[in-house]
C-alpha cells in the first residue's frame, strides 16, 4: 500500500537546519549521509518520540538560485507541517523556552489546542494536541 517515506523541506544549510529541529525543536537525526557524486547530503529527521518507520522530514539544501527563493515559503505562507503531540503544555513551554517564535498564541478549538510556530526560515508549523475522537487524537 503506498505511503508517504519523506516530505522534502528545502534548506539554507544543513547544518544550520539541524542545529534548529534537532537542537531546538528535539527531532531525531535518522540519516546524515553524504553523496559525493551529486556534492549532497541525504539528511532524514522525524519528531521526537515519532516510531522508527514514521514518515521523514528530508532536509534538502538549496541547489539552485531558483530553489533558494522558496526556502521558508513552500506553503505560500500558510501552515505548512502539523506537528501532533500528546501533551500541548509540555511541548509548548519547552519550545517557547527554546527560542522557539510563535505566530499564534496556543487556542482551544473544537478539534484541539493548537499554536502556530515560525521556524528559521519562515515556514509555518502547526503544535497540535487533537482532541478525543478527533482525527489523530
Amino acid at each position: 500500500m503506498p505511503h508517504l517515506a519523506h516530505i522534502s523541506l528545502i534548506v539554507r544549510d544543513y547544518d544550520e537546519a539541524l542545529a534548529y529541529y534537532v537542537g531546538k525543536l528535539g527531532f531525531t537525526l535518522v540519516e546524515d549521509t553524504y553523496q559525493p557524486d551529486q556534492d549532497k547530503r541525504w539528511v532524514t529527521i522525524r519528531p521526537p518520540g515519532a516510531p522508527d518507520n514514521a514518515t521523514t522530514i528530508l532536509l534538502a539544501r538549496a541547489a539552485t538560485p531558483e530553489q533558494a527563493t522558496f526556502i521558508g515559503h513552500q506553503a505560500g505562507g500558510r501552515v505548512f507541517l502539523f506537528l501532533a503531540t500528546d501533551d500541548f503544555a509540555r511541548d509548548h513551554a519547552a519550545y517557547t523556552a527554546a527560542g522557539v517564535h510563535w505566530v499564534r498564541p496556543a487556542a482551544r478549538h473544537d478539534y484541539g489546542t493548537v499554536a502556530v510556530f515560525a521556524d528559521l526560515y519562515g515556514n509555518r508549523w502547526d503544535l497540535v494536541q487533537f482532541g478525543h475522537g478527533q482525527p489523530d487524537g
